[in-house]
């Protein structure tokens, strides 16, 4: 994203004086539901994400101008002063996370504007919370941590934002690297880079261009099946602390305490802590194939077991099976965004071509495409 015009408007509302910032979306290969539920996921950062021009302004205030939504907030910095605007909360939310963990962040004015699609599923939200998390420990010389900065993120989207969210995107946002994906036991937070060039294939997003509204209260209502199904199986294996802990056969041994949705939520939870870990050991080893196998087993999972698929998704799902795409699966929280497809080269164009055809004879609009580039995480530009 070109800033210059962010800058410009920072100039005209604010004044000369300004640092740049940027954080990215992700995408995730596989491991989707898994990051509240204590498993692996597997993000890497993309090129598309918030780019954000602020400086302190020497106030107890912030002024906020959103050129996405041509719009400006200004508020303070005390519970009482919450924004209206949605998208003020996260800056808001960034803020009073940081005051209840003892650091002190200023007033200040920024000019802020994305290229992450909003609702395809890449984590706008990550994004934006990444970016003013870095940026303000940057600017106020705060001495957060890295993982400290995505846990302030996470705790924003549960504090102000009414989504119980795991933290696999705001690690990716902060921790990402070019070039790479990172594995990421979301129960210890122990985390490892693996090179992700995988030669002869592209990864490429199709947006469905839909995004069901049930999104935010169906998500914290299967974070409940899972953690219902997790506490009776805790009272029979002390061990396990969170249902990634668990195996299939523990789970089998409480079918019958917990209600059918509670057990099939639990299933595909399971399930796919070890569609990551065999990805994992694929991609050591070049083994493309098994990667995508266990992408179409990760779809049919949230679109049977976990129930978050849409009729849009499963569609671009099937065409991308009968045009021999490597792997397809739905990628983020469901309810509408993205299909991630790991695709031959030689099969793309024919791909896309297809999938464009197809969907918007069913559905009267074309998917969006967006080749997918794996970049670098939080940081300042300029």
């Amino acid at each position: 994203m070109n800033t210059k015009e962010i800058k410009s408007k920072f100039n005209s509302l604010f004044g000369s004086e300004l640092r740049v910032y940027t954080s990215p979306g992700r995408v995730n290969l596989i491991g989707e539901h898994t990051d509240y539920n204590g498993g692996f996921v597997f993000p890497g950062a993309i090129d598309k994400g918030i780019y954000a021009a602020i400086n302190p302004n020497g106030t107890g205030r912030i002024r906020a101008y959103s050129m996405d939504y041509n719009a400006l907030s200004e508020f303070g910095m005390t519970e009482a002063d919450a924004p209206r605007e949605p998208w003020a909360r996260y800056i808001f939310g960034v803020v009073r996370e940081m005051q209840k963990r003892g650091f002190e962040p200023k007033g200040f004015d920024t000019v802020f504007a994305g290229d992450v699609p909003l609702g395809a599923g890449m984590s706008s939200s990550a994004a934006l919370e990444s970016t003013f998390a870095n940026a303000l420990n940057d600017i106020f010389d705060l001495g957060i941590d890295r993982f400290e900065l995505a846990r302030i993120g996470q705790s924003t989207e549960h504090n102000y934002c009414g989504v119980k969210c795991g933290i696999m995107d705001q690690f990716a946002s902060v921790f990402g690297k070019e070039g790479h994906l990172m594995r990421l036991n979301c129960a210890t937070m122990e985390f490892e880079y693996f090179p992700f060039n995988p030669k002869g294939y592209k990864v490429v997003l199709l947006d469905t261009v839909v995004k069901h509204e049930l999104a935010s209260s169906a998500y914290n209502k299967r974070r409940e099946s899972c953690e219902n199904a997790c506490a009776h199986i805790k009272t029979k294996h002390q061990e396990v602390n969170y249902l990634s802990d668990a195996t299939m056969s523990m789970l089998d041994e409480v079918k019958d305490e917990i209600s059918n949705e509670d057990y099939m939520r639990a299933k595909y939870v399971i399930g796919e802590r070890q569609r990551v870990l065999d990805v994992c050991a694929a991609l050591e080893r070049g083994d493309y194939e098994t990667v995508g196998d266990r992408m179409y087993g990760t779809h049919h999972g949230m679109s049977k077991e976990y129930e978050v698929s849409c009729e849009e998704l499963d569609y671009l799902n099937d065409i991308a099976k009968e045009c021999g795409v490597t792997g397809s699966r739905v990628m983020g929280g469901g309810f509408g965004g993205c299909t991630i497809n790991l695709v031959k080269e030689g099969l793309y164009d024919k791909f896309i071509a297809t999938a464009k055809e197809k969907f918007n004879a069913k559905f009267g609009h074309e998917p969006k495409v967006y080749d997918v580039v794996i970049s670098d995480g939080a940081r300042r530009l300029e």
